[in-house]
């Protein structure tokens, strides 16, 4: 009788140590469950780095750091934002090249290169969209066919000609080691050229260099 006593014992104490290990693993499973959501999002800083990767790539704080850097030089230029009448300028993507091996939107830096000089030269540059060319001469047609009116401006003979436009190259040299290490010399180039007999009056450089174990996928 000792024995059976014993024995049952053990069974119960064997049945109460799985039960909590059933417990413990639903409450586990539960965990993870409710935790499936994720932290929730959070808003950086565009002139940091991202603190959820970073790669050898052009990124945000690079984006924001080389248009405010070529945006004060511009502006500092002599014959450029002190001159009567201001001179008309084009600052868009189409003569703005990227020969580099980094995936890159290039609209995403002469976009915010001509905002920034816009705002910050107050009237002293005046920027032509030609990017937006055919919605402008959209318009014009509608007035010239007597859809819509003149509007307050007035009609011209012609849009508006540009006296410098921007061009430049993204170009890039990369290095790979045994290690795992990879590293990326960056060169970003701008120049303003003279639209009639093709001079360049301003040209500024760009360039860092960075190393990391595992590059990331730029989109």
């Amino acid at each position: 009788m000792r024995h059976i006593t014993i024995s049952s014992h053990k069974t119960g104490f064997a049945a109460i140590a799985v039960s909590v290990l059933l417990s413990a693993c639903a409450t586990d499973q539960t965990s993870r469950v409710n935790n499936t959501a994720g932290r929730p999002t959070i808003y950086e800083d565009v002139k940091t780095p991202s603190s959820a990767a970073q790669g050898i790539g052009i990124e945000s704080q690079d984006i924001a750091s080389m248009t405010d850097q070529m945006m004060r030089d511009i502006l500092a230029t002599p014959g450029l934002a002190d001159r009567t009448p201001p001179p008309r300028i084009i600052v868009d993507s189409a003569f703005f090249t990227n020969e580099s091996s980094s995936r890159l939107n290039k609209n995403l830096i002469t976009d915010r290169m001509r905002v920034e000089l816009t705002r910050a030269s107050r009237g002293r540059l005046i920027f032509v969209g030609r990017h937006l060319a055919n919605m402008v001469e959209a318009e014009r047609q509608l007035k010239r066919d007597g859809v819509t009116d003149a509007g307050t401006i007035g009609k011209t003979k012609g849009t508006a000609g540009v006296d410098y436009r921007l061009g430049g190259r993204i170009a890039s040299l990369d290095a790979a080691g045994k290690s795992g290490v990879v590293s990326r010399y960056q060169q970003i180039t701008f120049e303003l050229l003279d639209m009639e007999n093709g001079t360049i009056v301003w040209s500024g450089i760009y360039e860092f260099k960075k190393s990391a174990q595992d590059d990331i996928i730029y989109r």
